[in-house]
């Protein structure tokens, strides 16, 4: 009776939408945008084996089992039991609908794998040391590039032998847990490319994982991509929160949703090391979310709206233009094309 109780009071929030656009990034964050111009990347044969490639994600999708304002409700009342756990702060981050993804391209995020801690080594190689047992590294680069080790991956719960070389480094491939194409449609396309290098390059936001399970992720957020490896969910959910948390991005509220029944079984999730850490003056009423600003870009077709999960198209969401609401009602791509 405990345990139900407790889920069902942790499965209850999330419209404090309190606007997190101009939250204190980590120190990662800060550095990487003032030194960001001045990185050198180390020269890496790997550099294009890179992540979350613009593809949908596949349906490993979660089941959301607490929605709508239950899910608000039980964000909100994790934020009073559980302030800075992964679940309190699901409450803290702003809930608006997709924008258009008008606009993106990998190089908005600056070059891939920069040197962004001027340590002499690009960030690919900075991950593969860190998440990596027993690496082999090139001599002569300064124990920079690694050359082979073991990846007891979080995704599929495999352990996978990585070898660098043109035919089998792809098997280990570095994530964006946040991908670029989602943070650019949920506040980062509003970003100087300082910021953006930051985001890109932040080890927050950065994992060593199986490559044909990244590409299967895709640019996919937790509405509609989890790891298969059930036991990794809640650490990974956690340091999404944690990513949006710390740089301002909003979510959508399926994503709000997914994120509370993932964390709700794990109501003491820690968001992880390198995060922004909220304040533990904890929330206490449900405040109801600001109207979302009009989004810089309109969708050019409903067809582009439907695509991106966003139709219907509602006066106040991201990318509504008169063009996609033919009889003017304030509600644009009603139907599918």
């Amino acid at each position: 009776m405990r345990a139900a109780a407790l889920g069902i009071a942790l499965v209850a929030a999330v419209a404090l939408t309190a606007g997190c656009e101009d939250v204190a990034s980590s120190g990662a964050v800060a550095a990487a945008a003032n030194e960001s111009a001045a990185a050198t990347p180390a020269p890496d044969a790997d550099a294009a084996v890179t992540t979350d490639a613009d593809v949908p994600a596949a349906a490993t999708a979660p089941d959301v089992t607490v929605a709508g304002d239950d899910a608000r409700a039980a964000a909100v009342a994790a934020a009073s039991a559980h302030p800075t756990s992964a679940l309190g702060t699901v409450a803290l981050l702003t809930v608006k609908g997709r924008a258009p993804k008008t606009g993106y391209d990998r190089d908005q995020f600056g070059p891939a794998w920069q040197d962004v801690d001027r340590n002499g080594c690009d960030t690919r190689n900075d991950v593969l040391r860190r998440d990596l047992t027993a690496a082999v590294l090139k001599a002569g680069t300064h124990d920079c590039v690694v050359l082979s080790g073991t990846l007891a991956d979080p995704y599929s719960g495999r352990t996978i032998a990585y070898v660098r070389g043109q035919d089998t480094s792809a098997s280990v491939q570095i994530d964006h847990v946040v991908a670029l194409s989602d943070a650019w449609q949920k506040g980062a396309q509003q970003w100087d490319v300082g910021r953006r290098t930051a985001l890109g390059n932040d080890p927050l936001n950065l994992l060593a994982v199986d490559g044909p399970l990244n590409g299967q992720k895709g640019d996919g957020d937790a509405a509609t991509w989890l790891p298969p490896n059930k036991a990794y969910r809640c650490a990974y959910v956690a340091r999404q929160v944690a990513v949006k948390y710390t740089y301002g991005l909003w979510v959508t509220a399926a994503e709000r949703d997914a994120m509370v029944s993932v964390l709700s079984t794990c109501p003491d999730e820690p968001l992880p090391a390198g995060s922004a850490v909220p304040p533990t003056a904890a929330p206490t009423a449900l405040e109801p979310p600001p109207a979302p600003a009009p989004a810089a870009v309109a969708y050019a077709s409903c067809a582009e709206a439907w695509a991106a999960g966003a139709a219907p198209v509602h006066a106040a969401d991201p990318g509504y233009a008169t063009h996609l609401d033919r009889d003017g009602d304030g509600v644009g791509c009603e139907t599918r094309p």
